[in-house]
């Protein structure tokens, strides 16, 4: 597998970890049934994909990459500030509509960051956005 292929994965396996790790830490704030069920399949789906980016990662003997830990501190500190003013469901879809905003363009700046990645990578990343594009869309009904 090329350098590319492998520096694409290891982003996207960063950044799905951000995004269950995010999910996680916001699920025992959210009272509305709906917005914890979309929350979960969200999770599923991260989860999913994050073990078809380890398969990979596996078999070319590359490590798996945790999220920058001032990425994380970063947004562990945003998370409690606003759920601490304001402890809300709409609170909880501003935070995960931000998240995911910045998910999908940190996404499409490695795929223009590696373009050598091969077309099954580019996939995985593809669908890493499109996972995002779609949580931040279904919280826009309770912004």
């Amino acid at each position: 597998m090329d350098n590319d292929s492998i520096k694409l994965l290891r982003e996207c396996d960063s950044g799905i970890r951000m995004g269950v790790s995010s999910i996680d830490e916001i699920m025992e704030n959210v009272s509305d049934k709906t917005m914890k069920q979309i929350l979960e399949d969200s999770r599923q789906e991260h989860c999913k994909l994050e073990h078809e980016v380890e398969e990979y990662l596996e078999q070319y003997k590359e490590p798996k990459k945790e999220p920058a830990a001032m990425a994380k501190a970063m947004s562990w500190m945003k998370t409690n500030m606003k759920m601490a003013i304001k402890d809300s469901d709409k609170t909880v879809a501003d935070l995960i509509t931000d998240g995911c905003n910045m998910g999908v363009k940190t996404v499409h700046r490695y795929l223009n960051q590696y373009p050598a990645a091969e077309k099954k990578v580019r996939g995985i990343a593809e669908k890493l956005a499109g996972i995002e594009e779609k949580l931040a869309k279904d919280m826009r009904v309770y912004l």
